[in-house]
């Protein structure tokens, strides 16, 4: 979730304290820093920017975003539009479409060519919106949703934990041997082995969910006693190096279901 959302020390939210006045800290706080990644972007078959002087900025209750030289971009690409919008945090953002291929993503880039006093690092970058590119890579690897956090880590660890899912007083599943998910930002989760759920009242649904960091997620709608509960469950078939020791296992929505752990409800 970064420094920036979830319970991250810049967050609206944030899980700990500081040692200062925290009211020091703008409602948009920015923090811009260098990448040392090289950072590529394709759309419609071309390389439309492949540089090593990325930067990435983090925003109070925003994900991270690349902001790339504009000088390494293939201007012959894009064509800037009259679209415009402003935040009262960087400034008056300029936009820009993309044509290539025979595709056309229209005011899919942004940048600040005028960014305020607050924001002077924007100057020179621009950003692209992730979801309309056709793909992203950090050095040769593909990039899932928005870029990685240098501050984000995934931890998954083997536990002894009693852990019992139910739904109204039903058993859904029951494990002393679950993965314990440690992510940044976000409540522990718990991932059980299919054999330790009843997969016989999960049925999987056309949901899918993106994590950088995990990978896609498929999703389980529940039925039981006539009662349905859609996307009640999720796992990953085929996940991402951070998780790859908990494939297909099966973790249960919180607020969906009723979680216990060592015998305490969660959630």
């Amino acid at each position: 979730m970064t420094l920036t959302m979830g319970t991250g020390p810049f967050a609206p939210k944030r899980g700990g304290e500081f040692n200062f006045d925290t009211a020091a800290l703008k409602p948009h706080t920015l923090y811009f820093e260098p990448s040392p990644k090289r950072v590529r972007v394709e759309f419609g078959g071309e390389t439309v920017v492949d540089t090593r002087r990325a930067k990435t900025l983090h925003e109070t209750a925003a994900l991270p975003v690349y902001y790339l030289p504009l000088a390494d971009a293939r201007m012959d690409l894009l064509e800037p539009t009259g679209h415009t919008t402003h935040c009262p945090f960087k400034g008056d953002a300029s936009y820009w479409t993309i044509r290539a291929g025979g595709q056309v993503a229209e005011n899919a880039v942004w940048g600040y060519p005028e960014p305020l006093t607050g924001a002077p690092a924007l100057a020179g970058h621009v950003a692209f919106y992730a979801d309309r590119m056709d793909a992203w890579y950090e050095e040769d690897d593909r990039v899932l949703g928005h870029p990685h956090d240098p501050y984000h880590r995934v931890d998954v660890h083997q536990s002894s934990r009693h852990v019992r899912i139910s739904l109204e007083g039903e058993v859904l599943a029951e494990s002393d041997r679950p993965k314990m998910v440690f992510e940044t930002g976000l409540p522990p989760r718990y991932y059980l082995r299919p054999e330790d759920v009843r997969t016989d009242l999960l049925t999987p649904s056309a949901t899918s969910a993106i994590c950088p960091y995990k990978g896609v997620a498929s999703h389980w709608t529940l039925r039981v006693d006539g009662r349905e509960v859609v996307d009640a469950a999720w796992s990953y078939p085929e996940p991402l190096p951070e998780a790859s020791s908990a494939p297909g296992w099966v973790c249960f929505y919180d607020d969906k279901v009723t979680v216990e752990v060592d015998g305490e409800r969660i959630g």
